[in-house]
């Protein structure tokens, strides 16, 4: 059902990301996650309240109007009737609002690729208030904490099509310059989390993997920025990815750094829809430079407060060099961690 015209806003809308927009490579401790429902302080009852006005304007009864099981740390979400998603920024801090409006000016970018993501309807931006967006639901189901194979398979390829547009993304859309990991390293050594030993080891190991990293750095390209498994709906039949949710981290970098929202253990499945037949000697300069962020970003994780209310594979300090170990002692594919010889 479409909105009031007044209401509506076209879809090409821009936006700067403003301060507080996300970054996929330079705040790895402030992933985004999904915590089950907003909690007392977090705007819940203004998000109620204005999810029921818009809900009246689409013609759906109040007792149809939701709370989304699965819920952002940016937004708070509900489920307006069958057919519709409203999702609003959370009001006590910049930073979702410019992720708002930075999703609203992609989602139609990425639609006309051919990218399967929910159709925005629309923006609205009320005086005074937190900026909210009306979606149409997108078909399929969460996949839960471990995707199978056919959605990681289906992922890369939708990845590739992303990836390798032609087109210009919008003007909302930030770069995002990767930070070499190794003068973090040499901060967490003097702040105690690491050993002396063990920082040159691994700088020493950071210079090998450099050393097999292209001499030029990769064009950088739209990326979506969390392509962890609650920003994915599935098939329930076939297991293929049906939508790619919220684009808030979407940025402008290195391909690369896509993979590195991807748990290690499913890294290569991926790339293997990704780069279709393509093998050898590209797939393992593909492995090294994904090992490259996820390593870095694991040990900028590790100084940082723990996230209890948070659930996604990455949220907790440890989880993410705990995920490269277990990809390393019990992944099928675990070959393509133990290639990178130790200098």
């Amino acid at each position: 059902m479409a909105a009031p015209a007044a209401a509506r806003r076209p879809a090409e809308v821009t936006a700067s990301a403003g301060e507080g927009a996300r970054s996929p490579g330079h705040a790895p401790g402030s992933e985004p996650g999904r915590p089950n429902a907003p909690g007392p302080g977090r705007g819940a009852g203004r998000a109620r309240a204005l999810a029921l006005r818009v809900a009246a304007r689409y013609g759906v009864p109040a007792d149809e109007v939701v709370l989304a099981p699965a819920q952002g740390a940016a937004s708070v979400v509900h489920l307006l009737g069958r057919d519709l998603v409203l999702k609003a920024a959370l009001a006590d801090a910049p930073g979702p609002a410019a992720d708002l409006c930075k999703e609203a000016a992609v989602i139609p970018h990425v639609r006309d690729l051919g990218v399967p993501t929910p159709e925005l309807l629309e923006l609205g931006e009320p005086a005074g208030a937190a900026p909210y967006l009306v979606l149409r639901r997108a078909p399929g189901v969460s996949p839960g904490e471990e995707p199978g194979p056919r959605l990681h398979r289906s992922l890369g390829r939708a990845l590739a099509r992303l990836h390798g547009a032609a087109a210009s993304p919008p003007a909302a859309v930030p770069a995002d310059a990767q930070e070499d990991p190794r003068p973090g390293v040499e901060r967490l050594a003097a702040d105690g989390y690491l050993s002396a030993g063990l920082a040159r080891w691994l700088i020493g190991w950071f210079g090998a993997l450099a050393a097999r990293l292209p001499a030029a750095p990769p064009r950088p390209v739209l990326i979506h920025g969390d392509v962890s498994a609650g920003n994915l709906l599935a098939e329930p039949g076939t297991g293929e990815l049906t939508a790619l949710l919220d684009w808030g981290d979407a940025a402008l970098a290195d391909p690369a750094v896509e993979f590195a929202k991807v748990p290690p253990r499913a890294v290569p499945e991926v790339l293997a829809g990704y780069l279709g037949e393509g093998g050898g000697e590209e797939r393992r300069q593909w492995l090294d430079r994904v090992l490259w962020h996820h390593l870095g970003w694991a040990l900028a994780r590790l100084p940082t407060p723990p996230e209890p209310r948070l659930a996604h594979w990455s949220a907790q300090p440890g989880n993410r060099l705990l995920e490269l170990l277990r990809c390393y002692a019990e992944g099928p594919d675990a070959g393509w961690m133990r290639s990178q010889r130790l200098p």
